[in-house]
């Protein structure tokens, strides 16, 4: 069941019934979901530091970080043509209850002294690739759960949920990853496994009614007609290959800050203040980004969002005091969480339903898929110059991308997705 079901075709939605503080699905949603984030942040800061703490290899820590990013390259087309064939909550459900038992075995084998890299690398891969999966049917499942009105704020309040979830996940992760071990990854196995328990409370269906669907030959071709579909969107395409390169260059910062601060000799619960005053910028930018949203186009804000961001970064290459870190943080952050909000109400709104997994798994390969490249080179790139040179090197890259954004064409029609066309009116 959606919002608009039994409204006659073409026709406005009826007004929301209440605020959308009062939509009880959505909220069991956004409170599990949120749940499920926390935990996945706790996990995802642990890994790599405990093999840097542990073993004081660089090249180590950026394997077990590639193996937790490569599921964005290798995972996201086939799941989201599952996700658009399969039932989104029952799949969800299943991707909670895989997770606690990846991150479980991970706390036992830590809680037994018996920890490998190799472990560690093959859980990290597991519990990103479920991840996958129920993130693009979270993400599909918003939309039938709210109204057309209610879309912008949902979608703001996913996003201060992502960076709440990082805000007190990330230094979280660090400071139970400094009590003992097994710490954050027995916290997210309790977070998925809740978050699993709030699926099952939720009333609306998650999806629109759909046909059977064949196999494996089908499968390619639903693939394959997202795909098509995401292509003929020119303002879309040329926006995910922005965004692909500034996450490149985010995963290769990510490194660094962690690198800088074990060189400095600090402490790893300094890294917790510097994550920490990052995940507020992001928290504010998020609730800021609806309100951004409906007064800057899309294409100010990738313009001018690269311009802060090498503006942020070379300051990061100029003091190393971790308070003047975390709020330089704070503002890449900030800025990225009002692009995303932005750019996520734009690609829901203009993808049918029955596209809805598809086109956001495309969508996150062009624009994750690289992750584990610049997580891989810039520990490479960390090896050989450390930390600071690597900063500066990125803060180059970024006002590069600025102008390249200025001049890019198609940056200019972003008016040309037009959710009303036929390749969309294909699809209802």
């Amino acid at each position: 069941m959606t919002v608009a079901e039994g409204a006659a075709p073409g026709a406005p939605p009826a007004p929301p019934d209440g605020p959308l503080r009062r939509n009880r699905d959505f909220l069991l949603l956004w409170s599990g979901a949120s749940l499920s984030f926390l935990a996945a942040r706790v996990t995802t800061v642990a890994y790599p530091l405990i093999v840097l703490w542990h073993t004081g290899s660089p090249l180590a820590m950026s394997v077990v970080s590639t193996a937790a990013l490569l599921p964005l390259l290798l995972v996201q087309l086939p799941a989201g043509a599952l996700v658009d064939r399969v039932d989104r909550r029952r799949l969800m459900l299943w991707c909670e209850g895989g997770r606690a038992a990846v991150v479980g075995s991970v706390a036992l084998a830590l809680a037994a002294g018996r920890m490998t890299v190799a472990h560690l690398a093959a859980a990290a891969f597991a519990e990103a690739s479920l991840a996958v999966f129920y993130r693009l049917a979270e993400r599909g499942a918003v939309r039938n759960l709210v109204h057309p009105a209610h879309l912008p704020a949902a979608l703001a309040q996913n996003e201060a949920r992502g960076r709440a979830a990082g805000l007190l996940g990330q230094p979280g992760g660090v400071l139970l990853q400094a009590a003992a071990r097994w710490l954050p990854f027995g916290a997210g196995a309790v977070g998925y496994l809740l978050s699993g328990l709030s699926l099952l409370l939720i009333r609306k269906d998650f999806q629109e009614r759909r046909p059977a669907k064949g196999g494996a030959a089908r499968l390619r071709r639903e693939v394959a007609e997202g795909m098509r579909w995401l292509w003929r969107q020119r303002f879309l395409r040329s926006a995910l290959g922005y965004v692909a390169v500034t996450n490149v260059l985010f995963q290769m910062l990510s490194l660094a800050l962690i690198l800088r601060i074990k060189e400095a000799g600090l402490p790893s619960a300094t890294l917790a203040v510097v994550v920490g005053l990052g995940g507020v910028g992001g928290l504010l930018g998020a609730l800021a980004g609806g309100r951004i949203h409906h007064r800057l186009r899309q294409r100010t804000l990738l313009i001018a969002g690269a311009v802060a961001w090498a503006a942020l970064i070379g300051a990061m290459s100029l003091t190393g005091v971790p308070v003047h870190l975390g709020a330089l943080y704070a503002g890449t952050g900030f800025v990225g969480a009002v692009f995303n909000v932005a750019a996520a109400v734009h690609q829901i709104r203009v993808t049918p339903d029955a596209l809805q997994g598809r086109v956001a798994a495309t969508a996150g390969l062009i624009a994750s898929g690289t992750n584990a490249l610049g997580s891989f080179c810039g520990g490479l790139l960390l090896a050989a110059f450390g930390a600071l040179p690597t900063v500066r090197g990125i803060a180059v890259a970024m006002a590069v991308l600025a102008v390249a954004a200025a001049l890019a064409p198609d940056l200019k029609e972003e008016h040309a997705d037009d959710p009303a066309g036929p390749a969309t009116k294909a699809h209802r």
